[in-house]
């Protein structure tokens, strides 16, 4: 099975609210992000997929996260990024995030000034003319319901 149909089958497992905005989220980042290695991990948690210069995880500098309920973006050395906005959450050494509950939020200039930023401060360049690559590296033989749970009505 190609990558291509391998994501959209891990995309499949979420609601439709969820695989609408992370899609929508996925051709905006290809956008504004092209010549990347996409490296998809399907998690026990969540369904992950990064974007580096090259094939090598360490490289990558943003990814998006689907859960049940919510896509986040994550800005993977987003504590060294100038945020004017205050938009991105977290205190680790490294990792910041953004909730993505419209992908929308994507074309707003201060996100599109973060992605650039974190492009322009990857470890290595990426290149813009090379064709866009779709990488497969984990797929969990556990995973946890990628729908929300239903709440009981009796409570």
């Amino acid at each position: 099975m190609s990558p291509a149909k391998q994501l959209a089958g891990f995309m499949e497992l979420y609601s439709p609210a969820i695989q609408k905005t992370a899609r929508t989220a996925l051709t905006k980042l290809r956008a504004q992000i092209p010549g990347a290695t996409e490296m998809v991990y399907d998690t026990f948690n969540a369904l992950v997929i990064g974007f580096a210069p090259n094939d090598r995880a360490s490289e990558a500098i943003v990814s998006i996260g689907l859960y049940p309920m919510w896509v986040n973006l994550y800005f993977l050395d987003g504590a060294l990024l100038t945020d004017p906005g205050k938009l991105l959450k977290g205190s680790g050494s490294r990792v910041r995030t953004l909730r993505l509950d419209d992908a929308a939020l994507l074309d707003s200039p201060a996100v599109k000034a973060l992605i650039s930023a974190a492009v322009a401060n990857a470890d290595s360049p990426f290149e813009r003319r090379r064709p866009r690559r779709l990488l497969i590296k984990a797929i969990s033989t556990r995973r946890r319901s990628r729908r929300p749970r239903q709440r009981s009505l009796d409570r």
